[in-house]
């Protein structure tokens, strides 16, 4: 992307029976945002047309991308994905659906590696119902990772006031402790700090990392990770000159508001770190794939079939995610101080 160039923004529909085509067309229906960018939308022209009189939005406009890399100057373009009609339920999964947001997704994520758009905003996906022999992953996370052949990658939820990312994702509670090794939290660790720096400009970040066992495992009463893993770990960090905290019992952490103190957060599981952000932060979270030689957001809710087709999406996270894809692009072009 050249300094000149608005940077070229794809965001994906998602699910198109979730909220997802709904918050896309709210977000960008604000020209404040798509006066800064150029927003290439993939999914099809029907799906928004449907959504676009069902939110009773005349004056939204956007046009027909026919050649890859071709966008129309000052306009929302679309990517068509597909060319089958696929019925739209609001509200009601269907697979047909899923193959729609897997094809807009596998568009979309070529298009980025082929460098026609400078990052990529994706809107919910059903996991159960894009899952099959074309889509074994779990989610986009997984996808892109295996997409572009990355092994060492952190999902990072990040606003305003906190950034948290997550020593182990999508893994049932019983297998955390077991997945808590040396090698890992180091690795997410490095993740942390590198994308701290390269990603959000924070040359000298403050690093806490919160502790696996209720108290931090208490002295090794109650767990031995915190004491055996993760607190070598750390020592090992101050006297290479990081600097860095911890382990924290996660309830007082929070509660005290001590997370303002920090550029990023550890946790060590999925709902540890996003229980807290999303009572902090749920309406302008975005979550972002750190670790990824391309920028990936995305907003931090689900497809929301509960309240799909009913004008009812707040498009604010997903206002947000595009706003963070910016600042990342951006902070990108600009080389860290720090090596």
């Amino acid at each position: 992307m050249s300094t000149s160039q608005k940077p070229r923004i794809g965001i994906t529909v998602g699910d198109l029976n979730g909220i997802g085509p709904e918050v896309v067309i709210k977000a960008l229906n604000d020209s404040r945002l798509t006066n800064l960018i150029t927003p290439v939308v993939y999914g099809s022209t029907r799906v928004l047309s449907f959504y676009k009189k069902q939110l009773n939005l005349e004056e939204f406009n956007y046009g027909h991308i026919k050649s890859p890399g071709q966008y129309i100057p000052k306009t929302i373009n679309v990517v068509n994905c597909w060319e089958e009609v696929i019925e739209i339920t609001p509200g009601k999964p269907s697979k047909s659906a899923g193959t729609a947001a897997r094809l807009a997704l596998t568009q979309a994520t070529q298009d980025l590696k082929a460098g026609l758009i400078d990052a990529m905003v994706t809107a919910p996906i059903d996991k159960n119902t894009i899952h099959g022999d074309n889509f074994p992953f779990r989610g986009h996370t997984e996808y892109l990772a295996d997409f572009f052949q990355t092994k060492n990658f952190l999902m990072l939820m990040v606003s305003e006031t906190l950034r948290v990312g997550l020593v182990t994702e999508h893994v049932p509670l019983k297998d955390v402790a077991s997945n808590i090794t040396p090698e890992l939290v180091t690795s997410k660790l490095q993740l942390l700090e590198q994308s701290l720096r390269k990603d959000f400009g924070i040359n000298k970040p403050k690093l806490a990392v919160l502790g696996l066992n209720p108290h931090a495992g208490d002295g090794g009463l109650i767990g031995t990770e915190d004491e055996n893993i993760l607190k070598p770990i750390i020592q090992d960090w101050k006297n290479k000159g990081k600097i860095i905290a911890g382990p924290f019992p996660a309830d007082g952490f929070f509660a005290s508001g001590n997370y303002t103190r920090y550029d990023g957060v550890l946790a060590m599981y999925h709902d540890q770190g996003l229980v807290p952000f999303k009572l902090l932060s749920f309406e302008n979270g975005v979550n972002y794939t750190a670790g990824l030689p391309v920028v990936r957001t995305s907003p931090d809710h689900g497809t929301a079939y509960a309240i799909a087709g009913k004008n009812q999406a707040n498009e604010t996270s997903l206002r947000q995610a595009i706003y963070s894809a910016i600042d990342i692009v951006n902070s990108r072009t600009i080389p860290s101080k720090e090596n």
